[in-house]
């Protein structure tokens, strides 16, 4: 039995080291690390969602910040768009990426962790109706969190989600 269920750990641990169009391998030594993602990876699964994305440049180089790019994002953070699609049944456009541009810090566009979605009446509603109000950011941004720990910040003209993991796809 013990030997079972050291197989089935080390089946995950592989898994998820080796996950197909992950893109990068995640390093062994932190398994911690969130498993990145190329940019075709990232619009075929937002394709098969039905999430759209665009551009105010109409480019997908990370490098400019006109651009909306999906290079070196989280796999957990385009998982967690999808939930976010199925479980509101909202349409979602996505406005900002991995693309440089956006403020810094750990759990920031460039490494992977948010997304911004255009501002649409069922995305604002669902969220509202449906996840905690937890106060304003430093920069007056109203936030909310859901129960899966992500978090949505209202900047107005689009909302700004970290996705700290996949939503509980």
């Amino acid at each position: 039995m013990k030997l079972r269920s050291v197989l089935t750990a080390l089946a995950l641990v592989l898994g998820a080291l080796f996950a197909p169009g992950a893109g990068v391998l995640a390093s062994a030594t932190d398994a911690h690390a969130a498993t990145k993602i190329s940019h075709a990876t990232a619009t075929s699964m937002f394709r098969a969602s039905g999430i759209t994305w665009s551009s105010s440049g109409g480019c997908s180089n990370r490098n400019n910040p006109t651009c909306t790019s999906f290079d070196q994002l989280n796999q957990a953070t385009a998982r967690g768009a999808q939930t976010l699609k199925s479980a509101s049944g909202c349409g979602l456009n996505i406005t900002g990426g991995t693309e440089t541009g956006h403020a810094s810090g750990a759990y920031s566009h460039w490494n992977g962790y948010k997304l911004d979605f255009s501002q649409a009446t069922c995305l604002t509603d669902y969220v509202k109706n449906t996840f905690t109000y937890i106060g304003v950011r430093g920069d007056g941004a109203p936030q909310w969190r859901s129960g899966a720990g992500n978090v949505y910040a209202d900047e107005g003209n689009h909302w700004d989600v970290t996705f700290h993991n996949c939503g509980g796809c």
